[in-house]
């Protein structure tokens, strides 16, 4: 497993591409549950794909059962990390993430919004 560093590299190197923003996406995902140290991280990881059976590089491919797996492990608190996960990717992309109080996250409609913003801004691009 890369660390988030790591990753995050490879990813703002290639991130020229559209089929790059899946590594963002693990890269943000990364990230947030490193937020909760190594340890946790990896064990988050081994919990979601021996119980849920989605393996970390699945993941952007099976958002449902990866946000279903985050529901599971921490029940209503899963809403935080979707939120980590969402202001990094959307940090990775320059982008800011704006989030009010009373707006209620729906995390596989944002990551669908960012992945269509960010390969329409690729198809602008000459260099994709």
């Amino acid at each position: 497993m890369q660390t988030a560093g790591g990753l995050h590299a490879v990813a703002s190197k290639m991130a020229s591409r559209p089929d790059d923003f899946n590594l963002l996406l693990i890269d943000s995902i990364d990230e947030a549950l490193l937020s909760l140290g190594e340890s946790a991280r990896r064990s988050i990881y081994f919990h979601i794909e021996k119980n849920f059976k989605v393996r970390r590089k699945e993941i952007p491919g099976d958002l449902e059962h990866f946000q279903l797996a985050l529901e599971k492990i921490f029940g209503v608190g899963a809403r935080y990390i979707e939120i980590l996960i969402m202001r990094n990717l959307y940090q990775k992309m320059g982008r800011s993430l704006n989030l009010r109080k009373n707006d209620q996250l729906e995390f596989i409609k944002y990551v669908e919004a960012a992945k269509q913003g960010f390969n329409e801004e690729c198809s602008c691009s000459h260099d994709c």
